[in-house]
């Protein structure tokens, strides 16, 4: 019989209203595994062990006593430093807020929570959760579980990292320019990318976000089974008015062509062959799943790119200058500067222009996506970097950037995108995790779920 830390949230859950296993058992099994695990990774920063099995004793008692359980009962999940949870500090893998202690839950940790889920820990995130690389001066380094010479991926890297090495079968992860499904696609992993007002989220330790924050950044689960992105979706999106942007769209849409277009190279961006053979791959699979798979070119991106970027940066260049010298991540302080370089500061018209650009660009992005309800696309231009490469060279941060343009785009026209992994190939760096990415309209993550179950398998654990 499989270990119990090893089993996927979908078959925790079926076993568990079975009455095969309790929710306790699995948490005993999943702290166990990460006091085995984590030490080398440093995936889970901060423990919530006697939380957890207090958790896991409240789903086994409303199971013995025949209540509805939710659709996480007696999951083990991870939640990523940077969200509010009731009585841990929303570090943001900066020493500035180590003392930010949450009084309530985020929206998105408090569905978590109604849904039965049982939180293990906390993971890791790059200071400001600024980069596609997991380190702070805070915490430290995250480690790839599958191969230590590559990036865990980032900001959700931790989440990723502990997903991979089964410390916790589904983690939540926050995305504004790839940060769940780049950590996914370099662990090996499968992650989920939900639409502007699918999921409600909002930090009580802070303000408001500014626009492009707002506009851009979602939170969504990675997992190790496309059938339990479902799930973690369907306790995510559970509804909470105190996120202004929450929308009550069902997870369902109405029927839909099963079409794919295939974009091996979107707006001329250089892709590895590896990374097209991929594609071409699960393009395959879709084919025999019945899908209509057709190479076509796509509306722009590069500009959604640098226009993702012009309003990013405006909003940090307005107090964000400060506190990033005043915090001192030796990482962030390079990364801000380098991408600050990309983009010149704007006045107030620029930042006009830069949301009447979001208002066409979305609207020619959805009118593709009515024609063609999925795109099949890279994740990203290269195979997972080496670790810690973008504050090398700066030839090296250069190509970093150009490679992650679809990273970037698609939230600035808040659309939803799923990384699919594919399995491994062999790369400069030796073994190495490769995979695909799915588009869709907004609130179709149920497409998405769909195609990814026609290309995705369920992913092994990392040895």
């Amino acid at each position: 019989m499989d270990a119990l830390w090893s089993l996927t949230a979908s078959e925790i859950t079926t076993r568990l209203r079975a009455g095969e296993l309790t929710a306790r058992a699995v948490t005993e099994a999943a702290l166990g595994r990460i006091d085995l695990a984590n030490g080398p990774l440093n995936a889970v920063v901060e423990r919530c062990d006697g939380a957890a099995l207090a958790a896991a004793d409240a789903v086994d008692a409303a199971r013995a006593s025949g209540q509805a359980l939710g659709p996480l009962a007696g999951v083990p999940v991870t939640v990523k430093v940077n969200v509010d949870q009731t009585g841990h500090a929303t570090t943001n893998g900066l020493r500035l807020q180590r003392d930010l202690i949450a009084a309530q839950d985020s929206p998105v940790v408090a569905n978590l929570r109604k849904a039965g889920a049982v939180i293990v820990g906390r993971t890791n995130t790059p200071a400001f959760s600024l980069r596609w690389f997991t380190r702070n001066s805070l915490h430290g380094a995250t480690k790839n579980p599958r191969n230590p010479a590559l990036t865990p991926g980032g900001s959700s890297g931790g989440g990723a990292a502990a997903v991979a090495a089964g410390m916790g079968a589904l983690a939540h992860g926050t995305d504004i320019a790839g940060s769940i499904r780049y950590p996914a696609y370099a662990c090996g992993l499968h992650g989920l990318r939900p639409s502007l007002g699918r999921v409600p989220a909002f930090n009580f330790t802070g303000p408001d976000r500014q626009i492009g924050a707002q506009l851009m950044a979602v939170s969504g689960p990675i997992a190790r089974s496309v059938a339990d992105l479902r799930l973690g979706l369907e306790a995510m999106a559970a509804p909470d008015l105190r996120d202004p942007w929450y929308m009550p769209a069902p997870l369902r849409g109405p029927d839909a062509p099963r079409r794919a277009a295939l974009c091996l190279a979107p707006d001329g961006m250089q892709v590895a062959p590896e990374i097209k053979q991929a594609l071409r791959a699960a393009a395959a699979r879709l084919e025999a799943a019945g899908w209509e798979v057709v190479e076509q070119d796509t509306p722009p991106l590069h500009e959604a790119m640098m226009e993702q970027l012009t309003l990013w940066l405006a909003e940090t260049r307005r107090g964000g200058d400060a506190v990033i010298g005043q915090e001192d991540d030796p990482d962030a302080n390079i990364v801000y500067q380098r991408l600050s370089a990309l983009r010149p500061p704007v006045d107030v018209n620029g930042l006009l222009d830069t949301l009447q650009a979001r208002s066409r660009l979305t609207r020619d992005w959805r009118a593709f996506l009515s024609d063609w309800p999925v795109l099949l696309c890279p994740v990203s231009g290269a195979l997972p970097f080496a670790d810690h490469a973008d504050v090398g060279p700066q030839e090296d941060f250069d190509a970093i950037v150009a490679a992650q343009m679809l990273q970037i785009a698609f939230p600035f026209m808040g659309l939803p995108g799923l990384t699919v992994t594919t399995g491994t190939v062999h790369g400069p760096y030796g073994e190495t995790p490769v995979g695909v990415q799915l588009v869709a309209n907004q609130f179709r993550e149920d497409l998405l779920l769909d195609a990814g179950e026609a290309i995705g398998d369920t992913v092994p654990i990392a040895p």
